[in-house]
């Protein structure tokens, strides 16, 4: 048994360090080589190097500033060694006379050949060189390294590291065994190639990488197992309201479109909760989908939610809900946190006593005060910007009995069993596959991936800051051939040193005011109270204001076919995903639509990459993939990581065919030997979430 003295194990919590297994993983950043010695006439400039020698002299300096600067000499030549920061116990250890061996990279010193903080430690010729690289390991304040090798090393020794999946499975993967591995990256030998451990493409690395992948499937997959064996009120297709919305409907729905309703519509028909993702680019069709899956439901006497992150959002939902519903007998009702209290009661009334049936706000709908009477359905929108527990709250809302169901609809008996509200969650922002086969393995996921017809292509623009008049002069011809146009700007007010050079939207929209005296320039930011808003999105709507400058509350949502030019103001600032969608905003009628770019220089690298890409690529899975590659996983998953363990040794970019692979096991696994794979979580996941919570 481990023993740990409390104080260090405080330590250790903090690098997430609970067990002694957890020591096992604790995987070096990197290495350093103390296994042989090098003369100090065969040092290479730039490159790390272990000398051993005497201390011939040692000097503490005060010009330019104070420094302890030392000699060390061999058989071959001197070595100045330079201390900027340093402490009495240093100057002891490199006194005249005391016999040392330093580590560290070698430069061009005024003097010579030099090393600048090398490490050092006590030398001689009877001292032995270490037989294996020597780990660095991520530490924390008052962890040192020798300490943590220590514990890391008894950790390696006393626990069970055979291996989970067995030798036949080994060898058909070409996988190492599991103790070799790990034994292999925390003391690899010398003659290892360095450059295949740093970069992780060691075999080495590719078993503990698959067993971290195999571990993350098998946990999602059980989950998705776990969920069929939950009971949801079948919702089949009575086919009563929905014919009549698609013969009301003034386009025909796509191929795509088609398909993926006839998914929600086989999973809203079965005894257990339905989980789907709906994808599409912006603009592919994901609002009618949706509101005919809210009329199954309906059909079949069950309540909905449909919930949106932002005010905008959900009331553009709202009131194409309320376009298409309302001449079938339904009126949904709109709650949101801006709503005065009379009108919250009254709204919530509705809800709690099954006089609506499709409730659509913002998250004020999972507040504690709202109660659905026999919620059927869930519909989140942008799904990704919801925590897991705000989901889970409005889930939780749809827990009932059958009975409470209006039996005159249902035609069915009354029955006790419990029952959860199916779910449907939308994403404009596409989820690249291998992210998707990932962090969403839980789900099935539906792809609406081709546009309505008649959606115009967006020429897209790239253009400095510094011709600002061209733009003026293409706003100006927009709007006088009877189109409008969108300038967006992401800041409201200047908040911090950063942010000072930015342009404010209240300042741009006073500059395009006083630039087009002829046009009516109108103002949208999240700041202003939710009646003005929405006054000035139905203004804009009806082609009354020209030209609506607007902070990203338009990301989404908005939909105004009339409008053919998006000017997005220091476009160098904003992500990949938030740009496609503003991009979006346009080409949504017959006319030909652009998007132009502003941008200023000095650009970044990242933000010089964003723009490229989104120059070159219109299709969203193509520059979600792109920006997977850029920013990684962890932020695409936005809110979602609330309730999702991270990757921390594998990346799915680069590790894609062992992703496939672990799926492809996780499955095998789960039905062939049920053993085998709770042996390999145990594993890995014994002290962790799961990965998911909802």
């Amino acid at each position: 048994m481990l023993k740990i003295p409390p104080v260090t194990q405080s330590k250790l919590t903090k690098l997430g360090i609970h067990t002694p297994f957890d020591l096992v993983l604790h995987l070096p950043l990197r290495y350093e080589d103390e296994t042989s010695i090098t003369r100090v006439d065969d040092l290479v400039t730039g490159e790390t190097s272990q000398v051993e020698g005497e201390i011939i002299h040692s000097e503490v300096m005060y010009r330019p500033r104070r420094s302890l600067i030392c000699q060390l000499q061999d058989e071959s030549g001197i070595l100045f060694l330079r201390y900027l920061n340093f402490y009495p116990s240093q100057q002891k250890q490199l006194a005249v006379g005391k016999k040392i061996r330093a580590l560290g990279e070698a430069r061009e010193g005024y003097f010579g050949m030099e090393m600048v903080h090398p490490k050092c430690h006590a030398g001689g010729e009877n001292k032995a060189l270490k037989q294996a690289l020597t780990p660095i390991y991520p530490t924390t304040a008052g962890l040192p390294q020798p300490t943590l090798r220590k514990y890391i090393l008894a950790a390696l020794n006393s626990e069970q590291l055979s291996d989970t999946l067995p030798a036949s499975l080994l060898k058909k993967l070409k996988l190492r065994a599991f103790d070799e591995s790990v034994k292999l990256l925390h003391n690899p030998p010398p003659q290892i190639d360095e450059a295949e451990l740093l970069e992780r493409a060691h075999p080495a690395w590719r078993r503990i990488k698959f067993d971290e992948l195999l571990a993350q499937q098998l946990s999602m997959r059980i989950h998705y197992q776990k969920r069929h064996e939950r009971i949801s009120p079948q919702l089949l297709p009575r086919e009563t309201l929905t014919p009549r919305l698609l013969q009301a409907l003034p386009f025909a729905l796509t191929r795509a479109q088609q398909k993926v309703l006839q998914e929600i519509k086989l999973d809203l028909s079965r005894p257990h909760p339905m989980q789907r993702l709906l994808q599409g680019d912006v603009g592919s069709g994901k609002t009618v989908v949706a509101a005919l899956a809210a009329l199954q439901a309906i059909e079949n006497g069950y309540q909905v939610a449909f919930m949106a992150p932002t005010e905008i959002l959900a009331e553009q939902h709202y009131l194409k809900l309320l376009d298409w519903l309302t001449p079938l007998g339904i009126t949904p009702v709109w709650l949101s946190g801006s709503l005065k209290k009379k009108e919250k009661t009254a709204a919530a009334e509705k809800i709690a006593q099954g006089e609506t049936q499709i409730a659509v706000g913002t998250h004020a709908l999972f507040q504690n005060s709202v109660e659905f009477q026999n919620l059927g359905l869930v519909i989140v929108d942008e799904q990704q910007k919801f925590g897991v527990q705000q989901r889970l709250a409005l889930r939780n809302k749809g827990v009932f009995d059958v009975g409470r169901a209006s039996a005159r609809h249902v035609g069915l008996k009354p029955d006790l069993q419990k029952n959860e509200p199916h779910q449907l969650m939308m994403s404009a922002t596409p989820i690249p596959r291998t992210l998707a086969m990932s962090y969403y393995a839980d789900l099935d996921v539906s792809v609406i991936d081709e546009l309505p017809p008649g959606r115009t292509p967006i020429v897209t623009k790239l253009i400095n800051d510094n011709r600002r008049e061209e733009v003026f002069e293409r706003v100006r011809a927009a709007c006088l051939q009877q189109r409008q146009a969108y300038w967006v700007c992401p800041l409201i007010e200047e908040s911090d040193l950063m942010e000072v050079e930015l342009q404010n939207a209240i300042e741009t929209h006073q500059q395009l005011s006083e630039a087009f005296p002829d046009l009516n320039v109108g103002l949208a930011h999240g700041r202003l109270p939710p009646t003005e808003k929405a006054a000035i999105m139905a203004a804009f709507k009806s082609g009354e204001i020209h030209l609506l400058v607007a902070t990203t509350v338009i990301e989404v949502g908005v939909d105004v076919p009339n409008a053919s030019l998006m000017v997005i103001e220091h476009a160098e600032r904003m992500g990949l995903a938030q740009l496609h969608q503003l991009r979006g905003r346009v080409g949504r009628g017959a006319a030909e639509s652009m998007c132009v770019l502003l941008f200023q220089t000095p650009l970044s690298e990242l933000a010089r990459a964003r723009l490229k890409i989104i120059f070159e690529n219109t299709d969203g899975f193509e520059i979600a993939q792109h920006d997977l590659q850029l920013r990684g996983p962890g932020e695409l998953l936005g809110a979602r990581q609330s309730g999702v363990a991270m990757l921390r040794f594998a990346d799915i970019n680069e590790d894609a065919k062992l992703l496939e692979a672990a799926r492809t096991l996780a499955d095998e696994l789960l039905r062939d030997m049920p053993d085998v794979a709770q042996a390999h979580l145990q594993r890995w996941m014994a002290n962790k979430p799961d990965f998911l919570h909802a």
